[in-house]
């Protein structure tokens, strides 16, 4: 197949070549993300290859399909950026990658509570600066603490397990539990009467209709005071204006963010050089109690082989009219 790989990253590559060597599809790199003035360079391919911060609105998803396009191949787990009624409206294909390496975001979630609780950014830049105080640095113990994990997927099991691992107590809340992890000692709960009891909350399910700003005021103000709250989800899961409002007010005591509402006008980019056009984030980064990654995640070897490995499969496996469970249809808009 004749592949345009939106938002390509020199870190991608060798990973796609090396999985791409024997299945012979012909990938052509753009680093330009996909939207509405770039879809010009999708004329003429057979499928393209899309990041997160890609947009297949339905105006792109026309253009696609009028310049030829027959397949949408997401590099990612999360679908929210396509609009997948107008893809099948016009006979596309949407695959995507359901599970690259869910340890390496669960994982990190634990990153972001280690480093906001007991600040070891803090005192690394302390210390290099033959700073040897500890005032301001205490932090608490995870052992024993309630965290509250919030989607128990794929991801959301294994943090789950990280965290039961620790000696925490972990309650949960997903449309589906998760028989496994109950007979591991997981309780699922009701939103509402698990966020008045964890000290810790942990964002791990998709973006939908049903889950945008989860986070908003009235989750906020139902929080435990001072929780933590860490979103390695999709960023709109957080309403970021009732974050800051819950920041300043001292109800949310900390938040870990790897994902942003807004990230495709950041993240992924050096913007170092720049002036900072989005005061949202800026505010944000204003609180000595925030600590924000950008998008780093699914950042590990183990993973972006996987993505890589699954992302050629699902071409050669539409190109030869296999079936795959890897197909984003309709059904799964609503869950």
């Amino acid at each position: 197949m004749k592949v345009a790989v939106f938002s390509t990253k020199a870190y991608e590559r060798p990973y796609f070549d090396e999985c791409n060597a024997t299945a012979g599809h012909q990938l052509v790199y753009f680093e330009a993300s996909l939207n509405s003035d770039t879809v010009n360079l999708a004329q003429g391919f057979d499928a393209v290859c899309l990041f997160v911060n890609d947009t297949a609105n339905a105006a792109v998803i026309t253009q696609l399909a009028a310049g030829g396009v027959r397949l949408i191949d997401l590099r990612s787990a999360g679908f929210n950026h396509v609009d997948i009624a107008a893809a099948v409206a016009k006979g596309i294909t949407v695959l995507r990658v359901p599970a690259y390496s869910p340890q390496a975001v669960a994982e990190h979630a634990l990153a972001l509570i280690m480093t906001l609780n007991r600040k070891t950014n803090k005192a690394y830049n302390r210390v290099r600066e033959n700073n040897f105080s500890v005032d301001n640095l205490m932090g608490f113990n995870l052992y024993g603490k309630t965290v509250g994990v919030i989607g128990t997927g794929k991801i959301g099991a294994a943090f789950c397990q990280i965290m039961l691992g620790i000696g925490c107590q972990v309650v949960a809340h997903d449309i589906v539990e998760n028989a496994a992890l109950q007979t591991k000692g997981v309780t699922y709960l009701p939103l509402e009467e698990l966020l008045p009891i964890a000290d810790i909350v942990s964002l791990h399910c998709p973006l939908t209709p049903a889950t945008y700003h989860l986070f908003n005021a009235k989750a906020f103000a139902a929080l435990k005071p001072g929780a933590m709250l860490i979103n390695t989800g999709r960023g709109a899961l957080i309403d970021t204006g009732a974050a800051i409002s819950a920041l300043k007010s001292g109800r949310l005591g900390y938040l870990g963010m790897d994902v942003y509402e807004q990230e495709e006008n950041l993240f992924f980019k050096d913007l170092s050089a720049s002036i900072m056009q989005d005061d949202t984030i800026a505010r944000l980064m204003t609180f000595n109690n925030v600590l924000v990654t950008p998008h780093l995640a699914f950042f590990t070897h183990e993973a972006l082989n996987e993505i890589a490995h699954t992302t050629i499969q699902n071409f050669t496996d539409f190109e030869n009219g296999h079936f795959t469970a890897n197909e984003v249809k309709l059904s799964h808009i609503a869950k």
